[in-house]
C-alpha cells in the first residue's frame, strides 16, 4: 500500500559532494521527506543541472578533491550558484572548515551549514526551512512583479495632467523639486482641480515609483472604524473582525499613502493620525504590539489654507507634519489657458468611448467654455464634454450641447424656491443635487452631508445625472 504522505512531499534538493557515500546516504535519507533529490559529485556540472531542473535548496560541500580543506572551492561555487539564480537557498556542508570559513560563506549568501558527520533530523529540518525560504522568495518576487505591473497599468490609466498656463507651470516646478524627496506634501485646491492627479504625479517621479500608491478618502471613513481602517485590526478585536486585517498604513508600506479630504477629519482622530506619524509605527486594534511603517504621505483638502490654520478646525502640530511642502492648485477659472486643451482632450476621449465620429467645437462653443467660471473645475468640464458628445446631433459641438447654464451664480437665489415645470423624480433629484452643490460652493463633503448621502453615493448620482 503506498504511503499516503508521499503526495504531500514538496521541495527539490540538489546534493553536491565528492564523497559517494555522502551522496548515497543523503539521497536515501532525504527521499523520505522531499519530492526530488538529485546528487552530483562534480561541481562543474552544477550550471547544467540548474538549467535542467528547478531546485529549491542546494546542499553544497565546501571542499572538493583530496587534501582540500580551505573551503575556498565551496565559497566560489556558492557565489556562482547565486549569480545564476539569486533566489536559490544554499546550505553548506563542512567537516574541516574553520568557523571563520563558515562565517564567510554565510556572509556570501549561504543560509546555513551542516557539519559532517551530520544528524539526520537536523539536516531534514535545515533543508525544510531552506525549501520554505525559497518558496517565500518566489512568492515575494511574484508579488513585486504583480505590483510593478499594477503600478505600470495604473500609471497608464491615470489621466495625464493637461496644462500650459503659467499658474500650472509653477505647480509643476514644485512637483519636480518635491517628488524625489520623501517629504510629506499637502495639496490644497477646490473640488475637481485634480489633487489626486498631482499626488500620483509626485509618486511616479519619486524613488517609490515602483511601489504601491494607495489612495484613501478620509472623509468617507466612519469615525468608529477609523483606527481599524487606517491601522488594521486583529481577529476578534470587535464584532465582525473574523480575521487579521492590515490597515491602510501597512498596505502602503514602502510606498505612498494619499489621504484625500484630510481637512474633514475630526480633531480627536487627527490626534491618532499625528501619533502614528510622530512615532512611525501603528498598533492594530486588538493588539499591543506596534508595527513599524515606512510611507511617504501626501494629503489633500479643499479646505483653504486660512481655515486649516484655525486651531479649532485643524491641529497645528498635525499640519506641521503634513505640509513640509504645500502645493496649491488654482481653480480652472484662474487658468483659462488650460480650458480648451483639456476640453479637446476629453472630446477625443469621449468620441472614442461612444464610438462616434471625432467631433470638434464650434467657435461659439469655445467662447462659451472660455467665458464660463466652471464652479466644479476640471471635473465639471469633463462631465460637460461627455454630455455634449452624447447630445450633439452632428460632428460639431454647439454651446447648447454643453448645457452650461445650470451652474451660473445668477440663478442661485431663484433655484431654491422655483417650482419645477415637470415633476419627474430624476429631474427633482438632479435639481436638488445641483442646489446643494451650489449652496456649498461645490464642496462634495458638505453637500453630501446636507443631502444625507455618503460622498461615494453623491458621486454616483452626479455621474448618473451628468453633473
Amino acid at each position: 500500500m503506498p504511503n499516503q504522505t508521499d503526495n504531500k512531499k514538496s521541495g527539490n534538493i540538489l546534493i553536491v559532494d565528492d564523497d559517494e557515500d555522502i551522496l548515497v546516504a543523503g539521497r536515501l535519507m532525504l527521499n523520505r521527506s522531499f519530492a526530488q533529490v538529485i546528487t552530483c559529485r562534480d561541481p562543474g556540472t552544477i550550471p547544467e543541472l540548474l538549467t535542467r531542473h528547478q531546485f529549491d535548496a542546494i546542499l553544497l560541500d565546501m571542499n572538493f578533491g583530496p587534501g582540500e580543506s580551505s573551503g575556498r572551492q565551496g565559497i566560489e561555487w556558492l557565489e556562482r550558484i547565486l549569480k545564476i539564480d539569486p533566489k536559490l537557498v544554499v546550505v553548506m556542508i563542512t567537516a574541516h572548515g574553520s568557523v571563520d570559513t563558515v562565517v564567510e560563506a554565510m556572509k556570501r549568501g549561504a543560509m546555513d551549514f551542516v557539519a559532517k558527520p551530520w544528524q539526520n533530523e537536523k539536516v531534514v529540518a535545515t533543508l525544510s526551512t531552506a525549501v520554505a525560504l525559497h518558496k517565500s522568495r518566489i512568492e515575494a518576487q511574484s508579488l513585486r512583479q504583480t505590483n510593478r505591473a499594477l503600478v505600470e497599468a495604473t500609471s497608464k490609466q491615470s489621466s495625464h495632467i493637461i496644462a500650459q498656463s503659467d499658474a500650472m507651470n509653477a505647480v509643476f516646478a514644485l512637483i519636480r523639486r518635491a517628488a524625489p524627496t520623501d517629504a510629506n506634501v499637502l495639496v490644497l485646491g477646490e473640488n475637481g482641480t485634480g489633487k489626486e492627479l498631482i499626488a500620483r504625479d509626485l509618486h511616479r517621479k519619486s524613488a517609490r515609483a515602483d511601489r504601491v500608491f494607495l489612495s484613501v478618502d478620509v472623509g468617507s471613513i466612519t469615525e468608529s472604524l477609523f483606527e481599524s481602517e487606517m491601522f488594521g485590526h486583529r481577529k476578534g478585536a470587535f464584532t465582525g473582525a473574523v480575521e487579521d486585517r492590515p490597515g491602510r498604513f501597512q498596505a502602503a508600506n514602502g510606498g505612498t499613502l494619499f489621504l484625500d479630504e484630510i481637512g474633514n477629519l475630526p480633531l480627536h482622530l487627527q490626534a491618532k493620525l499625528l501619533s502614528a506619524l510622530e512615532q512611525r509605527h501603528v498598533t492594530p486594534v486588538g493588539s499591543d504590539r506596534p508595527e513599524e511603517i515606512d510611507v511617504r504621505l501626501i494629503s489633500a483638502t479643499n479646505v483653504s489654507a486660512r481655515e486649516l490654520r484655525n486651531e479649532s478646525r485643524f491641529r497645528p502640530d498635525l499640519l506641521f507634519r503634513l505640509n513640509t511642502v504645500e502645493i496649491t492648485l488654482p481653480p480652472l477659472r484662474e487658468r483659462r489657458d488650460d480650458i480648451l486643451p483639456i476640453a479637446r482632450h476629453y472630446l477625443a476621449t469621449y468620441s472614442r468611448k461612444y464610438t462616434t465620429a471625432l467631433k470638434s467645437f464650434s467657435a461659439q462653443a469655445e467662447e462659451a467654455m472660455m467665458a464660463y467660471d466652471w464652479p466644479g473645475n476640471v471635473r465639471a468640464l469633463r462631465h460637460a464634454i461627455e454630455r455634449a458628445v452624447i447630445l450633439a446631433s452632428g460632428d460639431v459641438v454647439e454651446p447648447e450641447d454643453l448645457q452650461l447654464n445650470y451652474g451660473t451664480h445668477a440663478d442661485q437665489t431663484d433655484s431654491t424656491s422655483a417650482k419645477p415645470a415637470v415633476l419627474k423624480l430624476d429631474d427633482l433629484e438632479k435639481a436638488t443635487i445641483q442646489t446643494a452643490l451650489r449652496k456649498h460652493g461645490f464642496n462634495i463633503s458638505h453637500a453630501a452631508r446636507e443631502l444625507g448621502l455618503t460622498r461615494a453615493s453623491l458621486y454616483r448620482r452626479m455621474e448618473k445625472h451628468g453633473i
